[in-house]
C-alpha cells in the first residue's frame, strides 16, 4: 500500500503548490523559471522564487528524519555523472523552455499545445533513455 499512496501524495501537494502559487501570485509552478528567476536578484519576483526553491529544500529536510528511506537512490554512480546528468537536465529545459512542473503539470492543465508538444517530447526521450540504458548498455548500475 505505502509503495501508491506516497507518489499519490507527492503528486496532490505539487497540484496543491501549482494550484496556490496561481492563485496567490498569478505565477506558474516552473521549477526551471523560478530556479533562473531566483538567480536574477535585481527583478522584483526573486524574493517569492527564493521562498519557493527554499521551502522545497526545508520540506525535503523535514521529511528526512520522519521517513529517510525515500532518500535512498537505487543507482551507484561516480559524483561526476550525476553532476554531468544535471548539467545536460539544465540544458535540455532551456533547450525545450521549460521542465515537466512547467509544461507537464501547468502547460497541460491550462490545455496549451505547446506543452502537449513539450511533455510527449519528455516522455518519449526519458522512455529512450532507459531503453537504451537498460538494453543496449546492460542495465544500470
Amino acid at each position: 500500500m505505502t509503495e501508491y499512496w506516497l507518489p499519490l501524495a507527492g503528486g496532490g501537494l505539487i497540484g496543491l503548490a501549482a494550484t496556490m502559487l496561481m492563485l496567490f501570485n498569478g505565477r506558474l509552478a516552473g521549477i526551471s523559471g523560478i530556479t533562473e528567476g531566483a538567480m536574477q536578484l535585481s527583478n522584483d519576483d526573486s524574493r517569492w522564487q527564493l521562498a519557493f526553491i527554499a521551502g522545497l529544500v526545508l520540506a525535503g529536510l523535514g521529511l528526512f528524519p520522519v521517513m529517510p528511506e525515500a532518500f535512498v537512490v537505487g543507482v551507484n554512480r561516480d559524483i561526476w555523472v550525476i553532476c554531468l546528468a544535471g548539467l545536460v537536465v539544465g540544458f535540455g529545459t532551456r533547450m525545450g523552455s521549460g521542465c515537466t512542473s512547467g509544461h507537464g503539470v501547468c502547460g497541460l492543465s491550462r490545455f496549451s499545445k505547446r506543452s502537449l508538444v513539450a511533455t510527449l517530447t519528455f516522455m518519449a526521450v526519458a522512455i529512450l533513455t532507459v531503453a537504451v540504458t537498460h538494453h543496449a548498455l546492460g542495465g544500470a548500475q
